[in-house]
């Protein structure tokens, strides 16, 4: 039960390997900074590595609303012996625009925002922001956006009060309610339109974006438009063993299982990879973890080799299979240590994280794991080399969080957490160790084939 340091058990031609593909893990974040983003990067990802989408029972992937990627991989064994399922999130925390965002005040246009998840609104002020989403006019076409990736593209902020006025405003408040929700506006212009006396700075946004996009100030009534942080995933240490990025909660999990599902070659069982919507408000929606996009899915491959399928059979299949709700964990933090009891506590380096049970208080809201499940898991690692570690979310009384495990246990599968511990975790710049994002991998496609 020594606890050390993955990197001790690494060879320096395995070290090249972990960072190779961590090379890969920096460039999906960066492409997939919005769940719409992370479903189009999955669903190219399926189609080059052979995954079809005309109905077959193949090598095959479902896209739901473009948020919710489901991909099936045809096992060796009877699909009514169970499947082996892995669910990973590709939401994360961020500000999305209301409905009716831009305004004018002291010759500044604003964006209006309300936040997505559990962030630290102070985290938010003061950095570089960048605008995604998509914009569906009154006719139904749709227009993308992306503004503030690239070096040419503007940025936007989100204005802090300077410390020579905050003493009473902010510096005698509490850390969580120093900045107000509704203070969250993002600083959009400053140019008037040339003639116009009132509104001009939000006259000539709206100029802009309709020679840029042909849209209207009502088009934002039905558009999904996502602030995130600006900035890329970069390497972190001088050493270059961590990775710092927005949005690896759960991102850290999705890019792992994605290479895992389609390097899961010959598989015992059927495997199914699920990356969904919507795990950071609860996994509410037709497109989060809830919904039953499952059964219409296990429902249509089934039904393609031919047999007649019923709910019952669906049922039962749900039931017989084994799953992993892969999430990530929160490591060991070098300068709050208080908060965690660290004999069960996940470090950062430590291989992938299993966690039998999250929830809150006396696990409260939890999937909690067999025993049984978890000495399977055991043999399955300790047969593969696997480095893994076990870790729960803080102290019983500090707080804790919630997976999406609890869903798919409600099926009466075996369920368990794992992923790759973080730093900074709901930040707009979150740290992992590269050996946990390719334990992860390793892990994950370990499940899938046994």
């Amino acid at each position: 039960m020594e606890r050390q340091s993955g990197w001790k058990k690494k060879t320096k031609e395995e070290i090249e390997r972990i960072f190779a593909f961590c090379d890969g893990y920096k460039e999906f974040l960066d492409r997939a900074k919005t769940e719409r983003e992370a479903a189009r990067c999955i669903e190219d990802t399926l189609r080059q590595a052979g995954f079809g989408d005309g109905g077959g029972s193949g090598r095959t992937f479902r896209i739901n609303k473009g948020k919710e990627v489901i991909a099936w991989c045809p096992g060796k064994a009877e699909s009514l012996d169970g499947l082996r399922i892995i669910i990973a999130h590709i939401d994360a925390p961020r500000l999305d625009l209301k409905q009716n965002p831009l305004y004018e005040d002291v010759d500044l246009a604003l964006l209006r925002t309300h936040y997505y998840g559990g962030i630290k609104k102070y985290h938010w002020v003061a950095i570089p922001l960048a605008i995604h989403g998509i914009i569906v006019k009154a006719d139904g076409t749709s227009v993308e956006v992306a503004i503030g990736e690239d070096n040419k593209d503007p940025v936007f902020a989100i204005d802090d009060l300077l410390p020579h006025l905050s003493r009473k405003t902010q510096d005698e408040k509490k850390l969580s309610e120093a900045i107000e929700g509704e203070k969250l506006t993002v600083l959009f212009g400053s140019l008037p339109l040339l003639g116009e006396e009132k509104n001009a700075v939000k006259g000539y946004i709206l100029q802009l974006l309709n020679e840029k996009y042909g849209v209207i100030e009502e088009d934002f009534i039905s558009a999904e438009i996502e602030v995130v942080p600006a900035f890329k995933a970069r390497d972190v240490g001088l050493d270059r063993s961590m990775i710092g990025a927005y949005g690896q909660d759960d991102r850290a999990s999705a890019y792992p299982l994605l290479k895992a599902i389609c390097d899961a070659e010959g598989p015992t069982h059927p495997a199914l990879a699920m990356f969904v919507d919507k795990e950071e408000i609860g996994s509410e929606g037709n497109t989060g973890a809830r919904s039953h996009f499952i059964k219409i899915f296990l429902h249509e491959i089934l039904g393609a080799s031919g047999r007649t399928v019923s709910d019952e059979m669906v049922q039962r299949i749900l039931f017989n299979s084994k799953a992993i709700s892969a999430d990530v964990n929160g490591a060991v933090n070098p300068n709050w240590q208080d908060v965690h009891e660290k004999q069960n506590a996940c470090y950062l380096g430590g291989g992938i994280c299993v966690t039998k049970f999250t929830g809150h208080m006396g696990k409260v809201g939890a999937n909690d794991a067999h025993a049984e499940y978890i000495a399977e898991i055991r043999r399955l690692f300790s047969k593969e080399g696997i480095i893994w570690q076990t870790g729960e979310l803080g102290k019983i009384d500090e707080g804790g969080g919630g997976t999406v495990a609890k869903y798919l246990a409600e099926y009466g599968m075996d369920t368990i957490d794992m992923g790759a511990p973080l730093l900074a975790m709901h930040s707009p710049f979150e740290i992992s160790s590269k050996i946990d994002i390719y334990e992860a991998y390793r892990a994950f496609k370990a499940f899938l084939v046994s």
